[in-house]
C-alpha cells in the first residue's frame, strides 16, 4: 500500500502554481498573430520599428463604442459558472478582428456597477460607469473583461471572502487565453478587493498574465495588514460584512433576512462587545457571519493564512516576471501591503516592479485632502506621469501589452508623496493646509535614509539621548472605555469610523469619544512623548517602529503606538493641531511569535517591537514629533478584553495595568527613517 502524502495548503498551492507555469506557456507562446499584435514580428521575433508598430496597433483601436458580450458564463474547475462581461473593440457597431491584449478586473462589487476607483480630479465625487471605462480601453486596442467573484451578484457558488480568488482567477485567465479575441496576454487592474484578486491569481501563476496595476490591495500578508495587524483583528471586516451582506443574493432573496440586516444599529452593537456567532450584527446573513468569525478566531499565523489570496509574499517566487505597479496611500489600510509586495518581488528577481504612495484615503487618489487636512493642489495622482488616472493606466498597458515606447519605460521605480511644508493655516473649507510634494527614488526604503533612535524619557521627552536613570510609567486599560480611533489608515468603516488625517481630539463624530474636545494625549490611558520644538525641518520617510520594555498584570494586553506631527499654537490654530500620521498595534501574546502565541507572566518585563505602517512627512520648524502609547485604538482594532481567552471568543472583561520601563539598560525608543535634506 502506497503511503499517503500529506502537505500543507501552502505547499500544495505552490506545487499547482509551478506546474501550471509549464502547462500554460505553450498555449500562448509564439503565436504569430498574437506576436504581431504585441509588436513582435511573428516570423523571426524581431522588434517592430515604431511606425510599423503604431500601424499594427491602430487596426486594434475601436471607436469608443465597444460591443458588449453581457453575462457570459465562464466555467470554473468545480462546474460553477461566473458571470462575465466582455467588451470588444468595435467600429461602427462591428467588432474588430483582433486578436487583442485583454485588461481584466475581477470584483465582488458588481461587474456592471461603477467602481469607486474610476474617478479623476475633474470629477472626484462621481465614478465613471463600467461602460465608460471600457470605452476608454477598447478605443486604445484592448478587450476589457469584468467578472463577478464567486457567490456575488450574478455569479454562482457560495461566497467565502478571499478564499476562492486564486483558483477562480486562474480558471478565468485560462478561459480568456483560449478565446479568439485574446492575443494570449492579460493585464489586470482594480482597486482594493480587485487588487486582492490580482495578487491571488498571480500567486498561482495564472496563464497569460503579462502586466498588473494593483491599486490599494493585494494582501502581502493579510495577518499583518487588511484582516489582522500585530495580532489584533481589524473591525472594518465587520462593518464591511454588514454592508455587503445587504446585497448578497441569498439575502436579497430572503425579505426577512434583509429586513433584519437593515434594522441593525451598528453603533449599539459596537457598544456591546464581545460578540459571538448567532449574536452579532451580521447574524441574519449566516455565511457572512461564518467567515467573519472564522477570520477573527484564526489567531495563529498558520496554514489557514499561508495560502494564495491571503499571503502573496509566500508566493513571490511563483509570481510571473511581468511589469507591475503597486499603489497605495498613507491613510489606506494597504501601504504596508504595497511596500512588502514591492520589496519581496524585487528580492524574488522580478525585473519591473514599481511603487506609488500618495497622501490619500482608500482609493481617493483624486482628492487633495484626507480627513481634515489638505495636502495641496499637486497631491492628486492626476498629473503624475499622466493627465489623469485613466491615462496613467492606459499608458501603462499600452507600453506593457502593446509594446509602445511612450515614456513609461523611463519612469521612476518609486514615486512617493512627502506630506508637509504647507502654510499651516486653514483653507475656506476649514481644513488644515499641511501641503506636500512628490518625490521619486530608485528603491524603497529610500536609499540614504538613516534609521535614528529617539528615546522615550520619564518626563515625556523624546530625545536622541538615552535616559540616565531607570523609571517607569503606567496606565490602566479598561476595555469598557477604550481610546477612540480618530482617523488614520481606515477604510470600509462607515458608519462607525473614518480614515484620514485628523486632529487627535475627541469629538462627536468619532465613535467612543466621551469627553468632547479632550486631546487624546490628556487621557489617563495614553502616554505621550514629544520632541523639543524642531530647529530645522526633518523628513521622515519609510517604516516606523518602536522598541519597548513593558509589563502587565493581565495575561494578555495590547500596546498601540501612534506617530503624530504636533503643530504649535498659532493665530490660525489657537489650540495647535496634532495630526496623526500612522499607527500600529501589538497583541502581547504574539510578542515572540505569530505562529506560537503565549500568554504573559504577570509583572514580568518583556522586550517588544511594535510596527506601524510606513509614512512620509516633513516635520516643519517649530513642530514637535510626538509618539502616543496606549492599549487600545477602537474601533479600528478589536478590543483586548484582558482575559487571555482565545481570539474572537471572549466571554469576560478585566482591566489591565500596564507598565512601560525606561532605563539605560532598557532604552525604549522610536525608530525613525530620516531622509537627508
Amino acid at each position: 500500500m502506497r503511503p499517503t502524502l500529506v502537505i500543507s495548503r501552502r505547499d500544495f498551492a505552490r506545487w499547482v502554481a509551478l506546474s501550471s507555469i509549464t502547462a500554460a506557456v505553450p498555449a500562448c507562446a509564439r503565436d504569430p498573430e498574437r506576436d504581431e499584435a504585441h509588436g513582435v514580428d511573428g516570423v523571426d521575433g524581431r522588434a517592430l520599428d515604431p511606425v510599423e508598430l503604431e500601424a499594427r496597433i491602430a487596426r486594434l483601436r475601436g471607436d469608443g463604442n465597444p460591443t458588449l458580450l453581457d453575462g457570459v458564463r465562464v466555467p470554473m474547475r468545480d462546474g460553477i459558472t461566473l458571470a462575465t462581461d466582455v467588451w470588444l473593440p468595435s467600429r461602427g457597431g462591428t467588432p474588430l478582428d483582433g486578436p487583442f491584449p485583454v485588461v481584466l478586473e475581477r470584483t465582488p462589487y458588481g461587474r456592471n456597477r461603477p467602481s469607486r476607483s474610476e474617478r479623476s480630479r475633474a470629477a472626484p465625487e462621481e465614478a465613471e460607469s463600467r461602460a465608460e471605462v471600457a470605452a476608454r480601453f477598447t478605443a486604445r486596442g484592448f478587450v476589457v473583461v469584468y467578472q463577478d467573484c464567486r457567490g456575488r451578484y450574478d455569479s454562482e457558488g457560495e461566497y467565502e471572502k478571499y478564499v476562492d480568488d486564486a483558483d477562480d482567477g486562474f480558471d478565468c485567465c485560462a478561459w480568456i487565453v483560449e478565446q479568439p479575441w485574446c492575443d494570449g496576454r492579460i493585464g489586470t487592474k482594480g482597486l482594493s478587493y480587485a487588487a486582492h484578486t490580482q495578487a491571488a491569481l498571480a500567486s498561482v501563476a495564472a496563464p497569460g498574465l503579462a502586466s498588473m496595476f494593483l491599486d490599494s490591495g493585494g494582501f502581502a500578508n493579510a495577518f499583518q495588514g487588511g484582516i489582522r495587524q500585530g495580532g489584533a483583528f481589524e473591525l472594518k471586516q465587520a462593518t464591511w460584512a454588514h454592508r455587503n451582506a445587504l446585497v448578497a443574493p441569498e439575502v436579497l432573496a430572503d425579505p426577512e433576512a434583509k429586513a433584519a440586516l437593515e434594522a441593525v444599529d451598528l453603533h449599539a452593537w459596537f457598544a456591546r462587545m464581545p460578540w459571538a456567532p448567532g449574536d452579532s450584527p451580521v447574524s441574519a446573513a449566516p455565511d457572512y457571519e461564518a467567515y467573519l468569525f472564522e477570520q477573527w478566531r484564526a489567531g495563529t499565523f498558520d496554514d489557514y493564512w499561508k495560502v494564495p489570496g491571503l499571503w502573496a509574499e509566500g508566493f513571490h517566487d511563483v509570481w510571473p516576471d511581468v511589469p507591475m505597479v503597486h499603489m497605495s496611500s498613507w491613510y489606506d489600510p494597504y501601504p504596508r501591503t504595497a511596500v512588502d509586495n514591492y520589496g519581496g518581488l524585487r528580492r524574488a528577481g522580478k525585473s519591473d516592479v514599481r511603487l506609488i504612495l500618495g497622501p490619500w484615503t482608500h482609493g481617493d487618489r483624486s482628492l487633495t485632502y484626507a480627513g481634515e487636512v489638505d495636502f495641496g493642489a499637486d497631491a492628486v495622482i492626476d498629473g503624475q506621469g499622466a493627465p489623469d488616472f485613466w491615462e496613467l493606466r492606459l499608458r501603462w498597458f499600452e507600453h506593457t501589452l502593446h509594446g509602445l515606447a511612450n515614456g513609461v519605460e523611463s519612469g521612476p521605480r518609486v514615486r512617493y508623496f512627502v506630506m508637509g511644508g504647507g502654510p499651516g493655516d486653514r483653507d475656506t473649507a476649514g481644513r488644515l493646509r499641511h501641503g506636500g510634494r512628490w518625490r521619486t527614488a530608485d528603491d524603497w526604503p529610500i536609499p540614504g535614509a538613516e534609521i535614528r533612535r529617539f528615546h522615550l524619557r520619564a518626563d515625556g521627552a523624546l530625545t536622541e539621548a538615552a535616559p540616565e536613570a531607570p523609571a517607569t510609567l503606567a496606565w490602566t486599560h479598561d476595555p469598557r472605555d477604550p481610546v477612540p480611533s480618530i482617523g488614520g489608515a481606515i477604510t470600509s468603516g462607515r458608519p462607525i469610523m473614518e480614515g484620514g488625517a485628523y486632529d487627535q481630539v475627541e469629538g462627536p463624530e468619532f465613535y467612543g469619544s466621551t469627553v468632547m474636545g479632550r486631546p487624546l494625549a490628556e487621557r489617563d490611558d495614553v502616554v505621550a512623548f514629544r520632541s523639543p520644538p524642531l530647529e530645522r525641518a526633518v523628513e521622515v520617510t519609510g517604516p516606523i517602529e518602536v522598541e519597548l520594555w513593558v509589563a502587565s498584570d493581565a495575561p494578555d494586553t495590547d500596546v498601540t503606538i501612534k506617530l503624530v506631527d504636533e503643530y504649535p499654537p498659532s493665530e490660525a490654530l489657537p489650540e495647535g493641531f496634532a495630526m496623526v500620521l500612522t499607527d500600529g498595534i501589538l497583541r502581547l501574546r504574539y510578542r515572540d511569535s505569530y505562529e506560537s502565541p503565549s500568554l504573559l507572566e504577570p509583572g514580568q518585563v518583556y522586550r517588544i517591537r511594535v510596527k506601524a505602517f510606513p509614512t512620509s512627512n516633513l516635520f516643519a520648524v517649530g513642530h514637535r514629533m510626538r509618539l502616543d502609547i496606549a492599549s487600545s485604538n477602537f474601533p479600528k482594532y478589536d478590543l483586548n478584553f484582558g482575559t487571555g481567552e482565545p481570539e474572537g471568543a471572549a466571554t469576560g472583561v478585566r482591566t489591565a495595568r500596564n507598565t512601560l520601563h525606561l532605563a539605560p539598560d532598557r532604552p525604549a525608543a522610536l525608530l525613525l527613517p530620516i531622509v537627508p535634506s
